[in-house]
């Protein structure tokens, strides 16, 4: 077994995740001799898989789909784990296979690195109701936002997260979005609208206040329509990209024992491979 510590990305297909590049660029940023590779995965096998991950020179592993709730099932997973549903990193901690999700805080990281003072709303609008959804409703309520507006498509899944969070969560008819707009200091896109491929996402940006923020968890195209117009208005916005990196910030910490930091370069590497052709 080689003695250079890595991590690895499990999925199934797993070639298309950047996350060996950011990875790999805070290792040789700190100068650390490790290394982080894909190991593409399937359903049947993962269970073996990271029941050996240690044996196989890893010490830990990000997880995508569909292994998310495989992770959470077969690791000791922290709140936040449990909160969403799923797992995303994997570590040890004194022998023992420890899972958490970073997408909490890679949310989170991304507004206040991208629009300080966002959090001085109590009202926030969450559309999407699933498991990135989860994440971002956990991060909201732990940074202390009183109600969190939260719409979806199909109503049923909305309750289903009201009834998990609580208070905190108020079920909102789709179609009665544009109520809420005038009042809310954030609205979140976590669905697949307006994603490359997908349907467009027809949100009035100019009903909300002019002190509001916008953020779309969507990262292809890099800038959505949505953030378009919220930028069009003079809004704050935080986009997908800066999620995906900031959810990174945590694991690397975990498995090399430093914390790396999102720099202009990083995000500028990144950029770049996503708009390669």
């Amino acid at each position: 077994m080689s003695v250079t510590p890595a991590a690895c990305l499990i999925g199934w297909p797993a070639a298309h995740s950047r996350s060996p590049l950011i990875h790999k660029y805070w290792l040789t940023s700190f100068g650390i001799d490790g290394d982080y590779r894909i190991e593409a995965v399937e359903p049947a096998a993962f269970a073996d898989f990271i029941g050996h991950l240690a044996e196989r020179g890893y010490k830990g592993a990000n997880v995508t789909i569909p292994h998310k709730e495989q992770a959470l099932a077969l690791s000791a997973p922290d709140a936040r784990a449990r909160a969403v549903g799923a797992a995303n990193t994997l570590y040890f901690n004194g022998g023992e296979l420890y899972s958490t999700n970073t997408d909490v805080e890679g949310f989170i990281g991304n507004l206040d690195a991208s629009a300080p003072g966002w959090d001085r709303t109590e009202d926030v609008l969450v559309l999407g109701a699933g498991g990135s959804a989860r994440a971002v409703i956990f991060g909201l309520i732990e940074r202390g936002i009183r109600r969190v507006h939260l719409a979806n498509r199909t109503a049923s899944r909305t309750q289903v997260l009201a009834d998990q969070f609580g208070a905190h969560v108020q079920p909102l008819a789709w179609d009665a979005v544009g109520d809420v707009l005038p009042r809310v200091g954030l609205l979140v896109n976590t669905t697949s609208l307006g994603m490359k491929g997908q349907p467009p996402l027809d949100v009035n940006v100019g009903a909300l206040p002019a002190s509001a923020t916008v953020a779309d968890l969507v990262y292809v195209p890099l800038e959505t329509d949505l953030l378009k117009a919220a930028k069009a208005r003079g809004l704050q916005t935080a986009d997908g990209l800066g999620m995906l990196l900031h959810q990174a910030v945590r694991g690397f910490e975990l498995w090399f024992g430093r914390r790396p930091a999102v720099t202009p370069d990083l995000r500028a590497l990144v950029e770049a491979d996503l708009t390669r052709v």
